[in-house]
């Protein structure tokens, strides 16, 4: 099979994934509480739980997908996706609808952007960095997708159908696009290949430890940050004195800035190191965040321009640092560790810097801004000599075949 086919299906599949799980509440919560006779507060809870799910689920998805491969845990995750979505349409009360986001974040914990790197990496090591970019231009596009589907199919035939709808889209798209990732060979539970130790950067008297703190702490921050913003951008804006038309453009400029930086790391920035490409990254949050205190509010599209830009490549820093740092051995059960405080502090953001805003108006995007300074800080940590290495490219391209272990 063609590398280009199994970027196109995983990105396709993980729009898919993202649309019907993280980007779910945002269109369906309102009408989910009024129907169950519950506060959006307590979809949203409920969302937040599913989250913790994942992330305690997380390095085990990656160990799995180390031994095995992506194909067989991805699709599993297309069917849990189904039962979580179709116990979601049938929730009654409370209750039931906790446990249908159970399911889900079990989902969300092997399905979502973590478990689609690590698949990638499982069938071309350290020459994965092409793939995870492109599998990320395509689900740049999810919510594009997901709330105007999602909206639609709620305003016409209701919450619960939406989400049958989705279950089915699971089962008759994602399951079959997913079934075309490459079959892989079982990795031995031994030792580990010496040809992938020889080629992690770190080793010897730099201990994977300092590094894996500095990356858990700089995901867990910028993650942090943009969900946030995802919650309560426009919110925080209109504090800061900006109309909802304002905010609602900001908003709007997200989606596309994300998606023109990842074709720009695609392009220009895979030639730089990973690192470099975070380093810049983790700074366009704090800069949009000062050039709106100096400028005030002429300056928000800026703003939102700086923040798409550096959330679009952190998403695929947060699959091609680790990756560089540590290289390709044991990839998937390392980058679940490592994201494990990430979907923590994913779940606590929307309410903690709900309360910020309560508190400070829009000088609590301050504390985003710190935030991303102190990761940008951060960065600097890792061995001073892994910045100047130059990345491993694809020998033969996003086009090219795959190696001898595929399928």
């Amino acid at each position: 099979m063609r590398r280009s086919t199994t970027i196109v299906a995983l990105g396709l599949a993980q729009t898919l994934a993202w649309a019907s799980t993280y980007y779910l509440p945002a269109m369906l919560a309102a009408p989910m509480a009024r129907d169950l006779s519950v506060t959006v507060p307590t979809v949203f809870a409920a969302f937040s739980a599913a989250l913790v799910v994942s992330a305690l689920l997380g390095p085990h998805a990656g160990r799995a997908i180390d031994r095995f491969g992506g194909r067989p845990v991805l699709m599993a995750t297309n069917l849990v996706f189904a039962l979580g979505l179709v116990l979601l349409g049938l929730a009654t009360g409370p209750t039931s609808l906790f446990a249908a986001w159970v399911i889900l974040g079990i989902g969300m914990g092997s399905g979502l952007y973590e478990a689609a790197f690590a698949a990638l990496v499982r069938l071309w090591g350290h020459d994965s960095r092409g793939a995870i970019t492109g599998v990320t231009l395509f689900a740049g596009f999810a919510s594009t997708v997901g709330w105007p589907l999602s909206t639609y199919l709620e305003v016409h035939h209701g919450w619960r159908a939406a989400c049958f709808v989705w279950a089915a889209l699971h089962l008759c798209a994602g399951l079959p696009l997913n079934a075309l990732i490459p079959r892989v060979r079982k990795e031995a539970e031994s030792a580990p290949d010496p040809a992938n130790e020889a080629a992690s950067p770190v080793s010897g008297d730099r201990p994977p430890l300092r590094a894996s703190l500095v990356l858990a702490w700089v995901f867990a921050t910028t993650w942090f940050i943009s969900t946030a913003m995802a919650a309560h951008l426009p919110r925080v804006l209109q504090a800061g004195g900006a109309s909802i038309e304002t905010a609602v453009l900001v908003g709007a400029l997200i989606g596309p800035a994300q998606v023109g930086a990842r074709l720009l790391e695609f392009g220009l920035l895979r030639r730089l190191h990973p690192l470099l490409s975070a380093r810049l990254a983790a700074l366009l949050h704090p800069v949009g965040v000062v050039l709106l205190g100096i400028f005030g509010m002429p300056a928000a599209a800026f703003f939102g321009v700086l923040h798409g830009a550096g959330n679009g490549i952190l998403t695929i820093a947060k699959g091609t640092l680790p990756l560089a740092v540590f290289g390709p051995h044991g990839y998937g059960h390392r980058q679940g560790v490592l994201m494990v405080p990430a979907r923590v502090a994913q779940a606590l953001a929307p309410w903690a810097f709900g309360v910020a805003i309560d508190a400070w108006g829009a000088f609590a995007l301050g504390v985003s801004a710190s935030l991303g300074a102190l990761a940008f800080a951060s960065l600097f940590l890792l061995p001073a000599d892994l910045g100047g290495k130059k990345p491993t490219l694809p020998s033969n391209g996003p086009s090219g075949r795959d190696p001898p272990s595929g399928r």
